[in-house]
């Protein structure tokens, strides 16, 4: 470990190298450019010092893109003027001003298309749509991304549509719309296999895309396929800005494998890429993830050195979300390390944060925590204030990411069906198994777990651990329902079983005495109550809740089936035995040996096959 701790110092020392030859190109750029009239080639001289400072020398590259700008409105040159519109709002973006990104892309958009230049509409909207995801604002991201899908098919340039499919995928995985995403990262596979010749860059950013997901919804085996097919055509392309993500991303599928030691190599992989471009984005998240294999290993005092370089990375950059992350890590640390006050002061600093831009996940996960550190310091006061407004977030989480499962299965059903509104609201188990699903990392609500962004890889241990709770929580809810269910049945049951046993005394004693007009009455009531559906009705629905669509299944596959005979399928469903199936339906065990007979040949099972399994697979 001490030899990979060498890592950063040894790749400090070639970018030193780098920037000097960096610095040397400049002065001769800036020569050039003082050297111009107020022509096209002053303005290209602007733009190429741009180009060259955007990410080592921010001031002066805003600087000369401002005076880019000018220049090309003073020459009257409009091409010159969009791209400058373009280059400001690439710019804010990448140094997080957001007043100023949706202002200059749009100003870009405009001017190119009245240039008719659609390449570079595209090219605007395209970042637009990326800004707008990574804000959290999913409606406006996805009409972006919708006008820029039918701008490459009007173009029919397959590239930019498969760029775009990935744009809007990437805004269904932040909304938690696993499958939605998975439809979008297919597509532009399947546009993929089409061009000729084969473009294996685009394909591998898909395959990563697809990797990423498949991860989310906790398919191990596809998402480290994925992830390795992409890795192993970024390493024969040397592409460096796609292998650090590439490792960063399974480094995280590791770290969620609970296989630290390549999560570490993945991690340092990516860092040695990211100090290459002189990532200070990429190399903040890397260096949280490293902290945070520390942690899982034991080693808190090298977790914080790590966590530490994040932050500082973090408030050099005015990221106010991966300042939060940072903080509640650190806390983690120290509460780790036993050292209650330090860790006490950096779950209130990520409070503070997460309050200020309403981040609800994070400031939830900071109050559970620091009710922790309460609770550790004997403070019980405090940690029972803090106990309750996380209380209270979690279920305002809860209630918006249920509302937005519902959406997401209104957009699926809108997509397929377009003839009638799904009755959502009835079938609560419905959105319980679809979040189960989609819940193995749910989305962080503001700030944002990204596909293949620039900003998105800081939350994903944090989404790791949300959500393997939120999942346990889901599995809790809904083994309750099957317990519940149970209960009713075996309810149901033996109330039968007391209510025949009542009907056959009652009959016995309607026998011996002279004056029946009163036990008829009783035996009418209780053969009244034993036919009543309402109890029925009751389990069907509890039923319908834990198995669902199993009755429109069976009356799929088997029309012929009757309502009695769905009956007995439920039951079987259930795994009841003969005797209480008798008794909830109130019919003798030798009428149940009999009613399964029957339906063994309307379902046409022979006599070696069973029909308890066949019930079981339905």
């Amino acid at each position: 470990m001490k030899t990979q701790n060498l890592l950063p110092f040894f790749l400090f020392i070639c970018c030193s190298a780098l920037y000097g030859q960096e610095s040397t190109q400049l002065d001769n750029l800036i020569k050039l450019y003082n050297s111009y009239p107020e022509n096209a080639e002053k303005l290209g001289a602007a733009d190429d010092i741009f180009e060259l400072t955007k990410k080592s020398d921010p001031q002066v590259a805003l600087d000369y893109a401002h005076k880019a700008l000018e220049i090309a409105k003073n020459i009257g040159f409009r091409e010159g003027e969009a791209k400058a519109y373009k280059n400001l709002g690439f710019y804010h973006h990448f140094h997080y001003t957001p007043d100023s990104v949706p202002f200059y892309l749009e100003k870009a958009a405009k001017t190119f298309k009245t240039l008719h230049n659609e390449k570079e509409v595209f090219a605007s909207l395209l970042e637009w749509t990326r800004f707008e995801n990574l804000e959290g604002n999913f409606s406006k991201a996805k009409k972006l991304a919708d006008s820029i899908i039918v701008l490459a098919e009007k173009m029919e340039n397959g590239k930019m549509l498969i760029d775009a499919l990935q744009r809007k995928s990437t805004i269904h995985l932040d909304k938690g719309e696993f499958k939605l995403a998975i439809e979008q990262l297919l597509n532009a596979s399947r546009i993929l296999d089409t061009l000729n010749p084969p473009n294996p860059i685009k394909q591998a950013i898909v395959d990563v895309g697809i990797g990423r997901t498949e991860m989310l919804r906790n398919n191990s085996e596809a998402f480290l396929n994925y992830l390795n097919k992409g890795l192993k055509t970024f390493q024969n392309l040397d592409d460096t800005y796609w292998l650090a993500i590439t490792y960063m991303e399974l480094g995280s599928a590791h770290y969620h494998l609970k296989d630290y030691r390549k999560a570490y190599e993945n991690y340092s992989a990516s860092l040695q890429e990211s100090y290459k471009m002189k990532r200070d984005d990429f190399v903040a998240a890397n260096f949280g993830n490293i902290g945070a294999v520390y942690m899982e290993q034991g080693d808190y005092d090298k977790a914080l050195e790590y966590h530490f370089k994040s932050n500082n990375l973090a408030i050099k950059r005015g990221s106010i979300n991966n300042q939060i992350i940072a903080y509640n890590d650190i806390g983690s640390a120290y509460f780790l390390k036993k050292d209650y006050t330090n860790s006490l002061v950096n779950f209130s600093n990520a409070i503070q944060l997460a309050d200020s831009i309403n981040s609800l996940d994070n400031l939830s996960d900071a109050y559970l925590e620091r009710a922790e550190v309460y609770e550790a310091m004997g403070n019980h006061h405090m940690a029972l204030e803090d106990l309750k407004a996380f209380q209270k977030l979690n279920d305002s989480v809860f209630n918006l990411t249920k509302s937005q499962q519902i959406e997401e299965l209104k957009t699926q059903y809108d997509t397929e069906k377009k003839e009638q509104q799904i009755a959502l609201q009835e079938k609560e188990i419905t959105v319980l198994e679809q979040k189960a699903e989609i819940s193995t990392l749910q989305k962080v609500l503001l700030g944002g777990l990204l596909v293949l962004s620039l900003f998105g890889f800081y939350g994903i241990r944090q989404k790791l651990k949300r959500n393997k709770l939120e999942k346990q929580k889901v599995d809790i809810e809904l083994a309750f329902k099957k317990k519940e269910l149970t209960t009713h049945a075996l309810h149901l049951a033996k109330k039968n079983e007391v209510l025949e046993g009542l009907k056959q005394k009652a009959q016995e004693l309607k026998e011996k005495e002279e004056s029946k007009k009163g036990y008829q009455q009783l035996i009418r009531t209780i053969n009244f109550d034993l036919q009543d559906d309402n109890n029925w009705q009751n389990f069907s629905r509890y039923f319908e809740e834990v198995h669902k669509d199993f009755n429109s299944n069976v009356k799929s596959k088997y029309p012929q089936v009757t309502s009695n005979e769905l009956r007995l399928l439920a039951l079987l469903k259930m795994n009841l035995s003969s005797k209480e199936i008798a008794n909830i339906l109130n019919i003798s065990p030798e009428g149940i040996k009999k009613a399964r007979y029957r339906l063994r040949k309307k379902l046409d099972i022979t006599t070696e096959d069973s029909l308890q399994d066949l019930v079981l697979s339905l």
